[in-house]
């Protein structure tokens, strides 16, 4: 039996974040790793951002649930990219990186570490990260 590969891109944004930004940067991230936007299966957050704008809307467009976990329990996934400015803000040393992760079973992988976004004149306002798990269990 073939694998099937689920692919879960982890997010966060700040709370007026522009949903283009985010929906660019997601985009982009995927395109990069030589993943199409329709074989995402979720998006997942903290679950203090489940409800923001962006993040709304960029599930939305890809057609996946969002999906959000406690501070806590993103706070033990170890991931290569930890944030103080995320740990003082939301809680967890990471959003993007340890939702992915956190969002898939054993055999998962971190294919495109944290990302954020980079306008043109301005701070970054979202953050992105995917991870893929083989799943041979259909």
């Amino acid at each position: 039996m073939d694998p099937l590969i689920r692919v879960v891109v982890g997010v966060g944004a700040c709370e007026d974040a522009p949903v283009e930004e985010l929906y660019e940067l997601v985009t982009g991230a995927l395109a990069d790793a030589g993943l199409a936007p329709a074989g995402v299966t979720a998006l997942a957050t903290v679950d203090v951002k489940a409800g923001e704008g962006a993040i709304v809307e960029c599930g939305r467009r890809l057609g996946v649930p969002v999906l959000s976990y406690g501070a806590r329990v993103l706070a033990g996934v170890t991931v290569p990219n930890p944030s103080g400015r995320a740990l003082s803000a939301v809680g967890t040393p990471s959003v993007a990186e340890a939702a992915a992760l956190a969002a898939l079973g054993p055999g998962r992988e971190l294919l495109v570490p944290k990302r954020k976004s980079s306008p043109a004149g301005r701070p970054a306002m979202a953050t992105c990260a995917v991870a893929v798990c083989a799943d041979t269990e259909r």
